[in-house]
């Protein structure tokens, strides 16, 4: 903590190995978690990624190319709109609380929080299952039948 609030960054600590963006992404571990940037799986570094279980924490991180070599390879990958929607749901909840002059503690908050996105991880997860489908599949699946459901029962606005 000393060495990156005096330098700003990790880099150069003396105490630690420095690692490229490949040895990362290819290092030995159950849990990969790309929470940086996007394109870091590609089709060149995917068939080396060593992880059983890939949680996309940035946006976009593995390729679609990519995303095809990990699901051939038995790499489970949990997209990033499901894996980083928490951010997105607290702010609708606050935007829930502006519009009805309401408000909730902090605890209820994550209640709410963990109750959708376990709800979401189900949803999707079930429906990969069922149809034998990848997770990435599956939620986009679901995402585009909730808006054509919506825009069947709404009609489309102007």
């Amino acid at each position: 903590r000393a060495h990156a609030a005096e330098t700003g960054s990790v880099h150069g600590y003396r105490d630690a190995d420095a690692l490229s963006r490949d040895e990362l992404l290819e290092l030995d571990v159950d849990v990969l978690v790309p929470a940086a940037l996007e394109g870091m799986i590609t089709a060149d570094n995917a068939p080396r990624v060593r992880a059983r279980l890939v949680v996309e924490g940035a946006n976009g991180p593995t390729t679609p190319e990519a995303d095809l070599i990990l699901a051939h390879n038995g790499v489970t990958v949990v997209p990033d709109i499901l894996a980083n929607a928490g951010g997105v749901i607290v702010s609708y909840l606050e935007w829930v609380q502006n519009t009805q002059a309401y408000s909730w503690s902090a605890g209820e908050v994550e209640v709410k929080l963990r109750d959708l996105m376990e709800n979401a991880y189900r949803a999707v997860a079930d429906l990969a299952a069922e149809r034998d489908l990848t997770l990435r599949q599956a939620a986009h699946a679901i995402g585009v039948g909730r808006v054509a459901e919506a825009h069947r029962m709404r009609g489309l606005y102007p």
